[in-house]
């Protein structure tokens, strides 16, 4: 268990977005520790809880996502023996619904080691009234 096993794990989330971004959630199934646990409070509001709650929500972006990149910056690591915490900022674009919104947000990941492999336990963002502004005019448009 080291650091760089906490890096692996935060590249295969931040990869699993990044496919979202593009309109396939599939990966996030992996990223995620399958526990009724998990939570998540994303940038586009709202809490998630549990694994299948969480990967379906990432499903229900992707339908309308089309492109993008984000990245985490500044990553910071806190490693114990069977969690870790990630600090750090999100960057980039995502197109949602033909419009392309800004991110530029702080964020927490919690890690969880199960059976071995670290898996995310629980993300958390700032809002981001970019991506919730165009979730209103799409919403305002159907």
């Amino acid at each position: 268990m080291s650091l760089n096993d906490i890096r692996a794990a935060s590249t295969r989330f931040y990869d699993a977005l990044n496919k979202m971004a593009a309109g396939d959630a599939a990966a996030m199934a992996e990223a995620w520790a399958q526990t009724d646990e998990c939570s998540a409070q994303h940038p586009i509001g709202g809490r998630d809880l549990g694994y299948d709650t969480i990967v379906a929500g990432f499903a229900k972006v992707a339908e309308i996502a089309g492109g993008g990149q984000i990245r985490l910056s500044d990553q910071r690591i806190d490693l114990g023996t069977d969690l870790a915490v990630e600090t750090g900022l999100e960057t980039g674009t995502i197109v949602l619904g033909g419009h392309e919104a800004a991110i530029h947000q702080r964020v927490t990941n919690v890690y969880r080691r199960v059976n071995g492999t670290w898996k995310l336990a629980h993300h958390h963002t700032d809002l981001s009234e970019d991506m919730l502004s165009i979730l209103k005019r799409l919403s305002e448009a159907a």
